[in-house]
């Protein structure tokens, strides 16, 4: 292990460069290599890294979903589209120079993928870091569906390995309870927090957590959990409380924060009928989103997704092209001010019609 040398260290190793004009010469070009290093690679003082739950990671605040791999009804996937999916991961994770060590939250889940393609996005996101090169940059966290035939502990324990059989790994930085089952089968709810303290316990994860969880919920099974000092994701109040890291999915409400619509320019398929009924009154709040764009320099979508992020969550956004990664990484190494955040809370307040609420969130 390299200890760090003590002030008194770091004096007398400079100190003694100046018996060696070969060393002086180092240090100076070490000198212009870090003057000269991009912005992106100095420390992020606006958005730090944040900590994700008990692994030993910490992560950028801005990560990536990964719904859409797989998705034919909703996001219209098709299997061509494969390598653009890949080549929009290895834009994220390729490290910009020798100095690059950010590491990224990815955001899977065992359901993701339509009919016969049910757990594709596992499959192409676990062969998109193996083929990388850059494995370590990418932390992933998987959600298991709480269907009704996983009545047990060991059957929610049995689905996790499968999820890694998929990704071809034997341990996962993060796996959550995509939803609870209070709302629809409650007496497997403690099936449900059994399952995932076995994941932990058998080490096939170094996290676990819950996704559409309320604040109750969230405490019940913390409770739960406290013992073996597991840990979980939630919502911002309670997680304050507890001390865990919030994970926010869906930042740019499918896309309606993303600049890219208006009524008379709607996505295909389901979300277009959405779409057509909330933004006649996103119109104010769509407003100030442009206005703080056009003054920072930056998309509508960076400009949301940065909003997202001054909450204090973990966000992850979709991914499916080198481009839109890269406009979303532009929402990272700056942050709005104070007024920007209020001004946009303000319009958010007007929006007469809120989008759909998640059906398997509970209270």
């Amino acid at each position: 292990r390299q200890e760090r040398s003590s002030p008194t260290d770091t004096v007398r190793d400079i100190h003694h460069l100046h018996e060696s004009p070969t060393d002086i010469h180092h240090l100076y070009m070490l000198l212009v290599i870090l003057a000269c290093a991009p912005m992106a690679l100095l420390p992020n003082l606006a958005q730090p890294p944040v900590r994700l739950g008990c692994t030993p990671f910490n992560v950028e605040r801005l990560g990536f979903g990964t719904w859409a791999w797989g998705n034919k009804l909703l996001w219209g996937y098709e299997p061509d589209a494969d390598l653009m999916l890949q080549a929009a991961f290895d834009s994220v994770i390729q490290p910009s120079s020798p100095l690059d060590r950010r590491r990224f939250f990815f955001d899977t889940g065992d359901s993701y993928g339509t009919g016969a393609l049910e757990g594709q996005a596992e499959r192409l996101l676990g062969r998109f870091r193996r083929e990388s090169g850059w494995a370590t940059r990418a932390v992933i966290g998987t959600k298991l569906a709480v269907y009704p035939t996983r009545l047990t502990g060991a059957s929610f324990e049995e689905a996790c390995r499968s999820s890694l059989a998929r990704m071809g790994r034997k341990r996962m930085e993060v796996v959550q309870a995509h939803w609870s089952a209070t709302n629809f089968q409650p007496w497997q709810e403690p099936a449900l927090w059994d399952g995932l303290a076995r994941c932990y316990e058998a080490e096939l994860a170094e996290s676990v957590g819950t996704s559409n969880f309320g604040p109750e919920q969230l405490m019940k099974v913390n409770t739960y959990w406290r013992p073996a000092h597991r840990d979980s994701c939630g919502l911002f109040e309670a997680c304050a409380e507890l001390g865990v890291t919030p994970i926010g999915y869906s930042p740019l409400a499918l896309g309606l924060l993303s600049g890219k619509y208006d009524e008379q320019n709607l996505p295909a398929g389901p979300r277009g009928l959405l779409f057509k009924q909330i933004l006649p009154g996103l119109a104010p709040l769509l407003g100030v989103l442009n206005e703080v764009a056009r003054a920072r320099g930056k998309s509508v979508a960076a400009v949301a997704l940065n909003w997202c992020m001054c909450k204090g969550a973990l966000v992850i956004v979709g991914i499916k092209t080198p481009q839109q990664a890269a406009e979303n990484l532009s929402a990272l190494g700056w942050r709005l001010r104070d007024a920007e955040v209020e001004e946009l809370e303000r319009a958010a307040r007007t929006v007469p019609r809120k989008a759909t609420q998640n059906v398997f969130q509970t209270k």
